[in-house]
């Protein structure tokens, strides 16, 4: 390994170095450490205001909806109807999703959100009360903090260290954008493979799988709009969006908070 590669792993974090080392083959760490270098892993990252506001609008519009009181959920634990159809509405779910978007169980794209701005620190449940975490409350007015907050708690802490492999992985691939092949969940799978981890029946995963082990991180990544999906061509990947690609160098560079 070249003293250029041995320089720039010296500033990666310790969880992103064990990744490397992961790799089974040296040319293998040689590639995800170049795929850093290109996407410009070590550049200062800047984010202004308005795009922070637009990116974090579906975890902020969840603590202004919670707002000081709390919202009362339902006795199975469920956002109460009235405010599964605001966030429906503030989420824009018409293309993507089916049905009335009045029951939480029943409309995955508000209940997945929902409990990711759990774990990630921003809401709670308390007594039957869906409240806003004493950290929630303090960023809720403050987009680039909340943006920060969001990119040091990608990916969740104490996950399975698959789960947290792919999560990093994702992250790298949108980073680098173009630059890690047409579909980033593909290049996933592939890197998984690389680093010895496999599906249960010993065969490589596939972008599904992959995508599935990267869950917290993946959906996080789609409600910022950092990956983008043209649902009228499910077949087609998911790509990197321009904002995406920084918010994911942020995210490597800063995780764990």
């Amino acid at each position: 390994m070249s003293s250029e590669y041995r320089s720039m792993r010296a500033e990666l974090p310790a969880q992103v170095v064990e990744l490397v080392d992961r790799f089974r083959n040296p040319l293998k760490q040689i590639e995800f450490l170049n795929l850093l270098y290109e996407a410009g892993i070590l550049e200062p990252v800047l984010v202004d205001t308005d795009t922070a506001a637009r990116m974090v609008r579906p975890y902020s519009w969840f603590l202004d909806r919670v707002g000081a009181e709390g919202i009362k959920l339902t006795a199975h634990g469920y956002l109460p109807p009235p405010d599964v159809e605001a966030a429906a509405a503030e989420l824009g779910l018409a293309e993507e999703w089916y049905g009335k978007f009045n029951r939480e169980s029943q409309t995955y794209p508000v209940l997945d959100p929902r409990e990711s701005a759990m774990r990630l620190g921003l809401l709670r449940k308390y007594k039957g009360t869906l409240l806003a975490t004493p950290r929630g409350r303090t960023l809720r007015s403050d987009p680039v903090a909340l943006w920060w907050h969001l990119a040091g708690q990608l990916p969740p802490a104490k996950l399975p260290r698959p789960e947290t492999h792919a999560s990093l992985l994702l992250l790298a691939a949108v980073a680098a954008g173009p630059q890690a092949g047409p579909d980033p969940l593909d290049y996933v799978a592939r890197m998984l493979w690389e680093a010895g981890w496999q599906a249960s029946d010993g065969t490589p995963l596939t972008g599904w799988q992959a995508r599935d082990a990267a869950w917290d991180t993946h959906l996080a990544l789609i409600r910022l709009g950092a990956l983008v999906q043209d649902w009228h061509k499910l077949s087609d990947p998911e790509q990197p969006t321009r904002d995406g690609t920084t918010f994911a160098r942020a995210a490597l560079l800063t995780w764990p908070a």
